[in-house]
């Protein structure tokens, strides 16, 4: 798996507490070994885990490896990432994307700084 510095990784055994119980938004990247645009993604999410620390939490599961919550949320393209609050997807987007725009994109779903 690719692993981004600074984001856990999440199975379908933690995938509930570990995203259910959390208290902040949780970005899930849907990510596997053979995807191109998910290696371009994980400095980017790195980045985001690190500087959104106190309002983001950042995880990566791999979908070869747990294809149980993949197809709980239909995940059929990777990188898909969602974001979670209270267990709950708020909204998802499919594809590698630059920094800023990721950024752009969560805004509404981030709490105020």
């Amino acid at each position: 798996m690719i692993h981004a510095e600074g984001v856990a990784e999440v199975t379908d055994t933690t995938f509930d507490t570990e995203v259910g119980g959390s208290g902040l938004p949780v970005l899930v990247e849907f990510t596997a070994d053979w995807c191109g645009p998910c290696r371009q993604l994980a400095p980017v999410l790195s980045a985001i885990a690190r500087e959104e620390a106190g309002r983001l939490k950042v995880v990566q599961i791999d979908v070869d490896r747990n294809p149980e919550t993949a197809s709980r949320f239909a995940v059929l393209s990777m990188p898909t990432l969602m974001v979670f609050k209270g267990g709950e997807p708020v909204t998802s987007m499919v594809g590698a994307r630059p920094k800023r725009r990721l950024l752009q994109e969560l805004e509404d779903v981030l709490p105020a700084a």
